[in-house]
Formats: structure tokens, sequence, C-alpha cells
């Protein structure tokens, strides 16, 4: 018992870099990782030792973020984006390498909620694309299509983003 709740005390880090990636709001985040812990806790018994947690956690997750992003629509409420959106005061960073980071995070928000999922199992967690499938709940085919077609948005989004800023120079 003691294994299996080290292993997924390993998994938090992963889960709380995926659930900020969908939402995009540490605080809504932290209470995605949060209920998804719980979850998992409880139902311990459904996962097997030898296997690597992440999958099964991952899976709970992505379920949890699904059945919040429904029952907000039905309910009108609007689901979090952005740190600027929620009106904290964020400052603007010096580093090209932050802006650049922000770019990207800033354009992921953009593409849709399953190509954003897609992308963010496959190449930042770094899952199969048949593990990533299997989290999401789709055919590796579908899972394969989302991927390329939310490489082909961010890439658009990114060359547009980066031809609408100029850097001046000052002398």
């Amino acid at each position: 018992m003691n294994d299996k709740r080290s292993a997924i005390l390993q998994e938090i880090p992963r889960l709380r870099r995926y659930a900020r990636a969908l939402l995009r709001d540490r605080d809504a985040a932290d209470d995605l990782v949060q209920d998804c812990l719980e979850r998992a806790l409880r139902r311990l018994d459904n996962w097997r030792v030898g296997d690597s947690p992440r999958r099964w956690l991952f899976t709970i997750m992505h379920h949890l973020f699904v059945d919040q992003t429904r029952r907000a629509r039905r309910r009108g409420e609007a689901f979090p984006v952005s740190h600027d959106e929620a009106g904290e005061v964020v400052s603007e960073p010096s580093q090209l390498d932050a802006l650049a980071a922000r770019d990207v995070a800033d354009a992921l928000q953009s593409i849709g909620s399953d190509r954003r999922a897609a992308l963010v199992l496959v190449a930042v967690e770094g899952l199969s694309y048949a593990e990533a499938a299997d989290v999401l709940g789709i055919p590796a085919g579908t899972l394969m299509s989302r991927v390329s077609r939310g490489r082909e948005e961010l890439r658009a989004l990114l060359d547009d983003t980066s031809r609408r800023k100029s850097i001046k120079v000052v002398d």
C-alpha cells in the first residue's frame, strides 16, 4: 500500500504541469490535482503495482477536467483561462526565453482543448501515442490527427505572433 502511495506522490509534479496546461489558472489547476489525487487514493485498488501510475492518474485527471468543463458550460459559468483574465498583476518578463515561453503557452491556450490535451500529453509529458490515446479514451489514429492538427495550428499562431512583434533598436 505504501509503495502505491509513494509512486503516486512522485507523479504530482507531472499532474500539476498537465493541469496548468489545461487550465492556465494556478488555483484551479491545484484544485484539479487535489480532486485527482483524492479519487486515485479512494480507488487505489484499481491500480496494479508494477504499472506506472502516470497513465492511470492522467486518465483520472482528464475525466475530471472534462466533467468540470461540461458542468461549467451547463451552468453558464466562466471557466478561468488565464492569470491576466483573473485580474492578477503580472509583470512582463525581461528575458527573451520567458517571452517565447509565454507566447507558446498563450498559443497553446488558443487551440481547441482536444488538440491541446493531446499535444501536452505527447509533447510535454512524453507519453507514447498509445498511452495518450488510452488516457483520452480515443483511438490512436484520432490522437495522431489531433496532435498533427494541433501542431499545425500552434505553428501558424506562433508564426503570426512573431510577425506582429517587432524589436525596436534604440541607439
